[in-house]
Formats: structure tokens, C-alpha cells, sequence
């Protein structure tokens, strides 16, 4: 076919399919997948408040719309895939979608968007008690917005399914949407070009896990008592912006084999650690927040090429675990970091400490490699050790310093949005 009359033939199919849309009203109880089957390519079915039970397969351009209520319940019987999109362009919407099967190899989920499933739209959903809720395999540019998806907690966390799964599924997007016990809130692997941005995770694993997707964005998003925030894993090019992780069992941000990557305006409050960072290598980290944790940040695995300025640690019991003989000076154009602990001097009022910080030594580097040594650090030896380092810099053991330690605390506008929170909780 010529390349003119094929987009004059596809124009014209587009603009007939517009014109004979219908809207069809479906009754509570009705037989569901018959509807879908009857139903004309860019209808919109409207489905009453009650229960439509049995799965369904979308095989052609439709919206599937409910009551604002989400009151329109299809429910699954416990096996596959509750709702199957294999068309492009459809709309889920203002529906509750339960009981998928619970298998994780065979992709059982509450809504399954397959590689057809181009531009899928589901927003304003209630996606509860399947194996996974939203899994958009292959999807090309769907947009996940706006929905509540809950996992079955009945079943033990390593037996659930993410909340989202994002497999190969470039362009996609998951947004503003509130994700709660599942395994993982959002699982991508293999993607690229994604964005998952203000969404709310908790009673999860981890909130973000990211594997080999690379190009994308994690921004805006709150993490509370989930194992791991954002488990940014074996991917390049990201932009971790503005996202908030508190109450974090284990670490509030995993950076391992993450490369090439923006992480700016973040805040972490309560957590083992702070930040692992495991052989991640240039990183720009700046304007974030790291509080209360076991450990502000833990590098280790020849994490180089990093840039660490304009960052806040507060009151972390171990500031820095560095795991490394090499030097490094976490300052670039002249600023470095905040610092609770820092007992610092600035007599020419310029902002900066007049002496560099070094939150390790020699005592610190003898515990990370040798724990039991801890018992000894009372001992006169090590008070001989100690007093030797403050008088003879030059034997200080290799790690982080801090050239131009900043004397005030940066704040950024995701800190300050986060205080508000917190007095409006304490308020309640």
C-alpha cells in the first residue's frame, strides 16, 4: 500500500471509530466478557455499583468505567489474571479489582497490561488482594495514576507480588498512587524512559526497586516503614529527586552499580543507613537530607568519581562509614557539607568551618575490620591513639574529608514540605 493512502486509511479509521462510539451502561451482575465481546472499538462501558464476577479480556480500543465510588467490583476467582488488557488505547477507571491467582511466574495480577496494551490508561482505581495489582509487561507508554493498590496481606510478604511490576515498557509511567502491602511497591527491570513520581508506599519491602532501568526519573515520592526506600540497583542516568523515606528498617537509599545519576533534594529520616552506596560511581549528591540514622552514609566497593556537596547529616550515631584506604575530599567548587557533630570554628564569618572534618580515624577503620576490637576502646592504648591523631594529622588513616565543612544546614524545598508534615501530625 502506498504510505499516503495507508495514513489517509487509518485517519478515516480513527475518525469513524470516534464518531461511532457509544456509550453502554452495564447492569450490576451482568456477564462482563460478554459485554467487552459485543461492545465496538472506542466505546465506553459504564458499569453500575455491584459485583461483575469472572475474569475479562480487553481485546480492543474500550474505557471501562465505574461510579466515582469505585463501587463497580469485578472480582477474580482466584486464578490468572483478573482484568487482561491486550489492546491499545484502553481506560480502566473508578473501578475496585480483586482476587487475581497467586502465582508469581505465571504473571498473575489484578490488572495485566500486555505488549499490545500500547497507552493503557488506569487511574482512580482499587486494586486489592491479588498477586500483583498493575503489571505492565511491555506496555509502551501506559500511565498507572491515581489508584490505591493493596496486597493480600494474608500471605507471607516473600509470596506476594509488587504492587506494580514494570517490565520492558519504555515511556511508562506510575503516578500518585498509594501502594501498601505488597513485596515491592514499583518492581522495573529491564526498561527505560520511566517515571514513577508522588506516590505513597508502605508495609512493603522495598518502596522503588530498580534493576537495569535506565533513563528514568523517581521523584516526589514518600516511603514510611518499608525495609528499603529506594533500591536503585545495576542502572544508569537517573534522576532521584525530592523523594522522602522515613522509618526505614534497613537503609533509607541503596545505590548499588547505580552510575551516571542525579540524586538532589531527597530526605531520609530513621534508618539503618542512610545511604548505602555499593560501587556506584559518578554520582552528583547534593541538597539532601540524611537524619537519625545508624549510619549517615556507607561506602564501600570502590564507589569512585562521586560528587557529595551541599548535603545535610544530623544526628546519625556514625556519621560515615568509609571503607577505603584511598582519600577523598567530599567538597566541590568550594562547598562542602553540613555536619551535626562538626565542633567548628568560622572566624571570617564566611559560612564554611575554618578547619576541615573528618568524621573517621584510625580507632574506626580497626572496628569496621576487626568489630570485636570495640571492647578496647576505652583502653589507654587507644586514648594514646586517638591524642597521637589530633597531634600528627599526617598519620590520620585514608577516608573522607570534608575541606570546606558548611556551618549552617541546607534546606530544601522537599525538607521544608516534609517539616510541615510532621508539625501537622504532632498537631493531630
Amino acid at each position: 500500500m502506498h504510505i499516503k493512502t495507508f495514513f489517509l486509511s487509518t485517519a478515516v479509521a480513527a475518525v469513524f471509530q470516534t464518531a461511532s462510539a457509544a456509550t453502554v451502561h452495564i447492569a450490576a451482575g451482568s456477564n462482563l466478557q460478554e459485554a467487552v465481546d459485543r461492545a465496538q472499538a472506542g466505546d465506553t462501558l459504564k458499569l453500575a455499583s455491584g459485583v461483575y464476577r469472572g475474569k475479562v479480556i480487553v481485546n480492543k480500543p474500550l474505557t471501562l468505567e465505574g461510579p466515582a465510588d469505585r463501587s463497580a467490583e469485578i472480582e477474580g476467582d482466584r486464578t490468572g489474571r483478573t482484568l487482561s488488557v491486550h489492546a491499545p488505547d484502553v481506560t480502566v477507571r473508578n473501578l475496585t479489582v480483586t482476587k487475581s491467582g497467586l502465582s508469581l511466574p505465571a504473571m498473575d495480577a489484578g490488572i495485566y497490561l500486555e505488549e499490545t496494551a500500547l497507552r493503557a490508561l488506569v487511574e482512580h482505581n482499587d486494586v486489592l488482594e491479588n498477586s500483583v495489582g498493575v503489571y505492565i509487561h511491555g506496555a509502551t507508554d501506559s500511565l498507572v495514576r491515581n489508584n490505591k493498590i493493596v496486597g493480600d496481606s494474608k500471605l507471607r510478604r516473600n509470596e506476594r507480588g509488587n504492587g506494580v511490576t514494570v517490565w520492558n515498557a519504555p515511556g511508562s509511567k506510575v503516578t500518585g498512587n498509594d501502594i501498601s502491602q505488597g513485596r515491592d511497591g514499583i518492581f522495573s527491570n529491564a526498561s527505560t524512559k520511566n517515571v514513577f513520581s508522588n506516590n505513597r508506599f508502605s508495609k512493603l519491602r522495598y518502596a522503588v526497586h530498580y534493576m537495569y532501568t535506565n533513563d528514568s526519573e523517581v521523584s516526589g515520592n514518600f516511603s514510611d516503614g518499608n525495609e528499603i526506600g529506594y533500591a536503585i540497583m545495576f542502572s544508569e542516568r537517573l534522576k532521584i529527586n525530592d523523594n522522602i523515606a522515613v522509618n526505614s528498617t534497613n537503609q533509607g537509599l541503596m545505590l548499588n552499580y547505580a552510575n551516571h545519576s542525579d540524586i538532589t533534594g531527597n530526605v531520609i529520616d530513621k534508618a539503618g543507613k542512610c545511604v548505602f552506596v555499593y560501587n556506584a560511581n559518578y554520582n552528583t549528591l547534593v541538597g539532601n537530607r540524611f537524619e537519625q540514622c545508624a549510619i549517615g552514609i556507607h561506602f564501600t566497593a570502590a564507589a569512585e568519581g562521586n560528587k557529595i556537596y551541599d548535603n545535610a547529616f544530623i544526628n546519625n550515631q556514625n556519621q560515615i562509614k568509609y571503607v577505603s584506604t584511598r582519600h577523598t575530599d567530599w567538597a566541590e567548587g568550594g562547598r562542602g557539607n553540613y555536619w551535626s557533630d562538626n565542633s567548628a570554628f568560622d572566624l571570617d564569618g564566611d559560612g564554611f568551618g575554618d578547619n576541615a572534618y573528618r568524621p573517621n580515624g584510625i580507632t574506626d577503620q580497626i572496628v569496621w575490620r576487626a568489630p570485636a576490637a570495640r571492647l578496647l576502646m576505652n583502653s589507654p592504648a587507644v586514648s594514646i591513639v586517638k591524642w597521637a591523631q589530633a597531634q600528627f594529622p599526617a598519620i590520620l588513616p585514608g577516608g573522607v574529608v570534608d575541606s570546606k565543612p558548611l556551618m549552617t544546614p541546607p534546606e530544601s524545598e522537599t525538607y521544608k514540605r516534609y517539616k510541615q508534615m510532621k508539625q501537622g501530625a504532632k498537631a493531630v
